[in-house]
Parts: structure tokens; sequence; C-alpha cells
């Protein structure tokens, strides 16, 4: 958003379906050209960006713009986003996708209270700002609305986007996109767009993506004797829309990991000894850093710089935590325990690694530096933990999976205090958890609905989401 001479000028964005940090890219004024492949799927998309400078609406032409909507004292601003106008007739159906995934996503964050769509319909719809029904609004007790049209251009789409402060009738936030044919990234881009204006700053997630393995395919592992069905990697929205194969070995694929920039996803496949392979997505290119070594290479997670990967190994006889740079030079154990050590998690400033040991007996979180050094047992009071996550910053947490009877729960535990706490409430199993880039939100596996599905919730384990639903789904990543 530009503001010149006390005005909102609305921004011209070409928009595209990639990663949140694409997506950045294209929005800060640059043209480019951006390619994207997943397994079965690739194209080129066009983008560009230009600024117009647009007047406010008639009859509303404040001195000054209020950048940032309040509510009532002590309470979140009332956000209202009705559908989206279509001002031509084949862009009826994307306005009222725009709208109803913009209204998800906002409310995803909880940053403000998300008016319930069903209540709109006392309001007369608008076609354009200066027919938009501010008292009628307002008695509905909104305090922000989300106004916009989309219009049909050739195969793509031209969405436009204000966000009036409704008491004061005022644009607080103007912006055109373009270049793009699915509704649903608009959405997720001004979704974003708005949670930094108009909350802190705060990035959302709108425009990440989740990877996890799935069996829904039903189809048999080619080349072995054992009856045995295929595990695939899929990648989909954050919300679990637009689920993608990636994977088409027809092999077992698990324990997806994405890299920092979101464009490769590294996984083991069995090939039939597990080996660890790393798909540049947006290149086609498939890379095998470990080169299999011998006893078999598991549960690889990137850097946090995205230069090396630390995996699990029995290479040596024993599984042992083993790191390696990406393109498969300087290979190092780090852990040399006669108990099992596995799954390795990157601290945020990529100093220290934790990890899951069983050399107490019961698996166990432990902590290491990342040259294998200043070896320590996290978790004291826990029959059995696994599958560490370290939280993003600013958290400073651990999430894993605690046994809890016969079934396992999530829980975090504060790096500062070294207090836990449960998030999931025992029903089902609840295990692999993974958190968003902000840390704000975790994935995770549970049973509680029936076979294994990844479900999302918030750090303090409110917001309960189911996103799979097909197939078992199992061990989420969460992409920047």
């Amino acid at each position: 958003m530009n503001r010149r001479a006390g005005r909102v000028t609305m921004t011209r964005h070409g928009m595209h379906g990639h990663s949140r940090s694409a997506s950045r890219q294209a929005t800060r004024g640059t043209s480019r050209i951006l390619r994207s492949g997943w397994a079965a799927a690739a194209g080129l998309v066009a983008a560009g960006a230009t600024v117009l400078l647009a007047a406010p609406p008639q009859g509303q032409q404040p001195s000054e713009v209020a950048v940032v909507i309040s509510g009532d004292p002590g309470a979140p601003p009332r956000y209202a986003v009705p559908d989206f106008a279509g001002l031509t007739p084949e862009a009826a159906e994307a306005g009222a996708i725009i709208g109803a995934v913009l209204w998800a996503d906002l409310d995803f964050e909880r940053e403000f209270y998300m008016i319930p769509r069903d209540t709109y319909a006392t309001v007369p719809a608008a076609r354009t700002p200066t027919e938009v029904a501010f008292p009628a609004w307002r008695e509905l007790g909104a305090d922000a609305l989300v106004f916009g049209t989309v219009r049909q251009e050739g195969e793509g789409l031209t969405v436009q986007v204000r966000l009036f402060n409704v008491r004061t009738r005022q644009t607080v936030f103007a912006k055109e996109y373009y270049n793009a044919s699915n509704p649903r990234a608009f959405a997720h881009t001004i979704a974003d767009e708005i949670h930094k204006e108009q909350a802190a700053g705060l990035q959302g997630v709108a425009r990440t993506k989740l990877a996890f393995v799935s069996d829904r395919n039903r189809q048999r592992v080619d080349g072995t004797i054992e009856d045995r069905e295929v595990k695939e990697i899929y990648i989909a929205d954050y919300d679990g829309a637009n689920q993608r194969r990636v994977t088409v070995s027809r092999r077992l694929n698990i324990n997806p990991a994405w890299s920092p920039d979101a464009r490769a996803i590294a996984y083991t496949t069995y090939t039939p000894i597990p080996d660890i392979f790393v798909s540049f997505i947006y290149d086609g290119v498939l890379q095998n850093p470990t080169d299999e070594g011998g006893g078999g290479n598991y549960l690889p997670v990137f850097s946090p710089d995205g230069t090396r990967i630390a995996f699990m190994s029995a290479r040596d006889g024993n599984p042992e935590i083993y790191v390696v740079n990406v393109d498969g030079t300087g290979l190092r154990r780090l852990t040399n325990h006669p108990a099992g050590d596995t799954t390795p998690t990157w601290s945020p400033t990529g100093t220290q690694i934790a990890f899951t040991s069983d050399r107490t007996g019961r698996p166990q979180i432990y902590l290491m530096n990342a040259d294998g050094s200043g070896v320590e047992r996290l978790t004291r009071d826990e029959t059995e933990a696994d599958r560490a996550t370290w939280s993003p910053a600013p958290f400073n947490e651990i999430a894993f999976a605690a046994r809890t009877g016969s079934a396992y729960d999530i829980k975090v535990v504060d790096m500062a205090t070294r207090q836990t706490r449960q998030l999931t409430d025992s029903v089902g199993s609840n295990e692999s958890p993974a958190y968003s880039p902000t840390g704000r939100h975790l994935a995770f596996t549970s049973t509680r609905a029936g076979g294994r599905q990844v479900f999302t919730m918030a750090r303090d384990g409110r917001g309960l989401k189911q996103v799979t639903r097909q197939g078992n789904n199992q061990t989420p990543a969460w992409s920047n």
C-alpha cells in the first residue's frame, strides 16, 4: 500500500500460486517469469507489478488514513468478508471462492473476530466501492470490511480489494492482483498481506504448504515379493486444499522435510534399501546426498540455512545421527552410543540438534551441539518421548510425542524454563508434530477421526482442524 498526500493508492501485483517467499518477491514490484513443478503438473506464470494511483471513492475524502483498524476497547476488531463481486459473468464463482477462503485464512490466525458469513444476508451486495452499505455493516457490528471485485480477463483473473474502516468509511488497504487463474491463490495472498499490515507485522501462513505421506493410491510396491502398499509424498495448501502427489515411484516414500526456501523436499524412499533423496520441485531435479552407505538412511531434516541435512543412519551398524551437505559432501557422524539415536531436529540458529535416544532404556529427547558435543537429556518425566520438532523464533520450544497410557499426545517443553504442557486431549493417538514457519501453529498425525490423518492446531492446543481425509496420511512437514 502506498500513501501520497494522505490518500491510499492501489498497488497492482502480479499473482501466482507458488510458495510464500516467491509470492513476496512478485509483490515487491518486480516482473519475472516463474516456473512451478509438482510431480504431475508444471506451468509458466507471468508476474508483473505496477503502481496505480486510486482516489478514494466518491463521498469518502478523508485527509488522513487510519492505518490500523481497531475494535471496541479490550476487544479485537470485527471483520466482515463477503463474496467478492463478479464483474463478468464467468467471475462470480471465483468471487465466492475468494470471499470464503479469505474469511477462513483470516480466522485461522485468530487476530480478528470474524463475523460469520451466514449473517450477511441482510446487507445489500455491492459491485463498486460507492455502493457499499456502511450503515448496514455497522449495524451488523463490523469494524472492518473487506470489499473486492473479480473480472475475467482472457485466461486469468484480475482482482481488486479494499479494506474499509467501517466506522470512518476510509480505505486503509487497496490492491489489485492479476495474472493467475486460481481464486484460492488470490485469497491466500490477500490474507497474508492484511495480517502483515493490520496485525503488527504478523507473517501469515496462508501461502505455505504441507507435505505428508499418504497411502490413498492403494497401489502395490513394485519390485518386491512382499505384498505392500505404496506410500507417496503429497503436498497441499496449509488448510488441506489442492492436495497433489509429488512422488510417483510406486515405492515406500516416507518422512518428508521441506528446505528453508520451500523449493525442495527431502524424504526417505525404499530402493529397496531405505535412502534419502532431495526433490527440487521447481527444477525437476532429484538428488541422492546420502548415496545409500549401507544400513539405510532415514528421517532427513534441513539445517536452518538449507546447506546441510541431519539424518539417522545405521551405516556403521547402529542407528546414529549424521549430517551431510545437501550436495552429498562433508558426511559426519555426530552420535556414538550403543543405543539407537534417531529423529533429529535443528534449533532455529542451527547450533544445536535435538534427537530421540533409548540410551536409558526407553525413548527420550536429548540435546547436543551441532558438532555432536555436549549431549544432555531433555525429557525426564515422560514414559516415552519421540519425534521432537524445534519451534521457530520467537518461541523457544520443542514439541514432541509423549506416551500417555496406550497412545501418544503432543506436548511442548519451554526451553527457558523446561516446563512442559500438553496440547492434545488424549483422543486417539497424536504424533509427529511439525511447527508452522511462524511457530504459532502445529501440524500432527492423529487417529482421532479413524485411520491416520493430518490435523493442525494453534500452539495453545486450540483451533483443531482436520486437513486430510482420503486414505491414511501421516508425518506432516510445514513449509516456509
